[in-house]
């Protein structure tokens, strides 16, 4: 549960995340350019063979096995019903949510690193500059996994619960 000074440890992990990053325009040098050049001469399936990563699909159920986790134990875990999970299970292209997956990823106690994993391989990232995103990493670092101190934190900031 959030005390009082886990709750201030909360609001100084955000401020301190928040400030604004300031990036400097790079240029590149005639090495560097030969390089990309190169990148641009690579067969486009070829590339896309050596990059694809894993679905979302088959990362989400390579944790759950990883867990020793029923997928019932998950969704339930997750707030998710039977059916939506089964859309998941059923359809290696479907596409949650990133509540969702958030949700699975809190479900599985999932460390940050594998957090990410999971969401990257459905198409999202936690950032540094969203309030919401910022409560999920804190939560993730302290093995905060509960979704009722989760929820309780994003309402300390305000914001939406997670479901």
């Amino acid at each position: 549960m959030f005390n009082q000074e886990l709750l201030e440890e909360l609001q100084s992990y955000v401020d301190t995340h928040l400030q604004p990053i300031f990036h400097e325009m790079k240029l590149y040098s005639s090495e560097e350019r030969i390089i990309s050049e190169e990148i641009q001469n690579v067969d486009l399936e070829e590339f896309i063979k050596i990059k694809r990563q894993p679905t979302f699909n088959q990362t989400l159920f390579r944790y759950i096995d990883k867990k020793g986790a029923s997928d019932a134990d998950i969704y339930k875990r997750a707030g998710m019903d039977r059916r939506h999970f089964s859309k998941i299970r059923s359809n290696p292209e479907y596409k949650p949510g990133k509540n969702t997956v958030i949700a699975l990823a809190l479900a599985l106690e999932l460390t940050k690193k594998e957090t990410d994993k999971l969401l990257s391989s459905a198409g999202y990232s936690l950032s540094d500059s969203d309030t919401f995103d910022l409560v999920i990493q804190f939560c993730l670092e302290k093995k905060i996994y509960h979704f009722y101190d989760i929820n309780q934190a994003l309402d300390y900031f305000s914001l939406n619960p997670l479901l």
